[in-house]
C-alpha cells in the first residue's frame, strides 16, 4: 500500500469476510451509454416526529386499549392524520431545495482503437445558498474510471434541474473531495430556496426518516422509513471508510446527493450508499450533515479541502503479522513520499509507528483520526520502533497536495 497517509486499503492475511461485505456496497446513481450497452457504475450510494409539530394529547387520542380488540381480529379505526400531515409538511418544505443532476461523460473503448461514445448519469443535489451553490456527492460528477475494456472520463458537462422546472441549467464544478465523497457545483440563478440544515448529532435510532432525490430519473421522489442506526462504519469497495447514518428509507439509483430529512424538513444527511445483493433489503446510508459543513465551505472558498499531511506509505501490522516478523503491532513504513514532512524528518522505511502524541495506534485509520484533528503546521510526536528500540520523532505537519 502506498499513496499518501490518508488513503490505505486494509492489510490482512485473511480478508474474505470484508471482501464479501464490500462487494455488496453500491453507489446509487444510474448511468446509461448512448449507442452501447454499458453500465458505468462507480462503486458506491429520517425524519423525527418533533413535539413542536405533533403533540400527544390523551384527551383526543384514539390510542390502543384492550377493549378495542376482540377475538375476531377486528380493531377500531385509528387516525394517522397527524403522522401523514407531518410527512406532507416535511416533504413540501424540502422539495424546492432538491435538484436533479444529469452529467455527461466520455467513454473510450480500449478494444476498439480508442472509439469514444457519450455516456450519461443522473443523481441528486441539495441547494445550500440562494445564489446557486449545490451540495452533492463527488462520485456523481467526479467518477472517472478505467478497466481493460474502457476508460470513463470525468464529467464533461453537468446540468441541474430545479423543482417543477424542466429547464436544464448548466453547472460549473466548484470543488470536489474524494475522501468524503462530497462536491459542490454552482448554477447561475438567483432567488433559489436553500435547504434548512438540521443537527445530525442529535439524531436518534428509530426516528422517522424521509429520503428525497432523483431515483432512476424520477425527479422529486420521496420515500420514508426510520433511522436504523447512527455512527455506522461502512467501508466502500475502494477501501475508504465512512461514518454514516443508516436508514431503511428506500435509496435507489439516482438518489445519491439527495437529502435525508427529519420531520421539520431539515436535512440531517446526504444519501450516499446502499447495500445491495441477494437477501439484502432496506439498508441505505447517508453522510451526517454536520460532517459536511466545514467540507463544503472549504470547497466553496478554496476549491479543495485542506488537510494535514505526513507523507508516508504504510502497511498495518496486526498481532499475527507482527509476531511473525518479530515486530510490534503498528504501522510499518513501506515508503516515504518525496518533498513531504516525513522526508524532512528522521523517519526511515522499515520503521514501525506505534503511537502518535502518546496515543497507541495500530491502523492507518487510528493514525489519521488523530492527525486530521490537527492543523497544518502543528507538530506531532511519533513513537517509532527501529532496531529493537523505540524512539520519538517530531514532525511538523504539512499541507496535503
Amino acid at each position: 500500500m502506498s499513496e499518501n497517509d490518508d488513503f490505505y486499503k486494509k492489510f490482512s492475511s485473511d480478508s474474505s469476510g470484508s471482501k464479501k461485505f464490500k462487494s455488496n456496497i453500491f453507489i446509487p446513481f444510474v448511468s446509461g451509454v448512448i449507442g452501447a450497452t454499458l453500465v458505468i457504475g462507480v462503486a458506491f450510494g429520517v425524519p423525527n416526529i418533533r413535539k413542536s409539530l405533533v403533540t400527544y394529547n390523551p384527551s383526543n387520542s384514539t390510542g390502543y386499549n384492550e377493549s378495542d380488540v376482540s377475538n375476531t381480529g377486528v380493531v377500531d379505526f385509528v387516525s394517522l392524520k397527524d403522522y401523514s400531515d407531518t410527512a406532507v409538511f416535511a416533504a413540501s418544505k424540502i422539495l424546492p431545495s432538491i435538484v436533479g443532476i444529469k452529467v455527461e461523460y466520455t467513454v473510450t473503448s480500449n478494444l476498439m482503437r480508442g472509439m469514444s461514445q457519450l455516456a450519461q448519469a443522473e443523481g441528486s443535489g441539495i441547494i445550500i445558498s440562494n445564489d446557486g451553490y449545490i451540495l452533492t456527492n463527488n462520485h456523481i460528477i467526479n467518477s472517472s474510471d478505467s478497466s481493460v475494456y474502457y476508460e470513463v472520463s470525468k464529467a464533461t458537462k453537468v446540468y441541474v434541474y430545479l423543482y417543477n422546472d424542466e429547464t436544464p441549467y448548466e453547472a460549473t464544478i466548484v470543488g470536489t473531495d474524494e475522501e468524503t465523497d462530497l462536491a459542490v457545483i454552482k448554477i447561475e440563478k438567483a432567488d433559489l430556496t436553500p435547504a434548512e440544515l438540521g443537527d445530525s448529532n442529535s439524531v436518534k435510532i428509530g426516528e422517522f426518516a424521509m429520503a428525497i432525490g432523483n431515483p432512476l430519473g424520477m425527479q422529486s421522489s420521496v420515500t420514508s422509513g426510520i433511522v436504523s442506526a447512527v455512527n455506522r462504519t461502512v467501508t466502500s469497495e475502494d477501501g475508504t471508510t465512512y461514518n454514516l447514518i443508516q436508514t431503511d428509507a428506500a435509496i435507489n439509483s439516482g438518489n445519491s446527493g439527495g437529502a435525508l430529512i427529519n420531520t421539520e424538513g431539515k436535512v440531517i444527511g446526504i444519501n450516499t450508499l446502499k447495500l445491495s445483493g441477494s437477501g439484502i433489503e432496506g439498508m441505505g446510508f447517508a453522510i451526517p450533515i454536520n460532517d459536511t459543513i466545514d467540507i463544503y465551505k472549504q470547497l466553496i472558498e478554496k476549491g479543495k479541502v485542506l488537510r494535514p499531511y505526513i507523507g508516508i506509505g504504510g502497511v498495518e501490522l496486526d498481532e499475527v503479522s507482527a509476531k511473525h516478523y518479530d515486530l510490534p503491532t503498528g504501522i510499518y513504513i513501506k515508503e516515504i513520499n518525496s518533498n513531504s514532512p516525513a522526508s524532512s524528518s528522521d523517519l526511515k522505511t522499515g520503521d514501525v509507528i506505534t503511537a502518535i502524541d502518546n496515543t497507541k495506534v495500530s491502523t492507518m485509520d487510528e493514525l489519521n483520526d488523530i492527525k486530521n484533528k490537527k492543523n497544518i503546521g502543528d507538530e506531532i510526536t511519533l513513537d517509532v520502533y527501529r532496531n529493537k528500540e523505540t524512539k520519538q520523532i517530531k514532525i511538523k505537519l504539512g499541507e496535503k497536495p
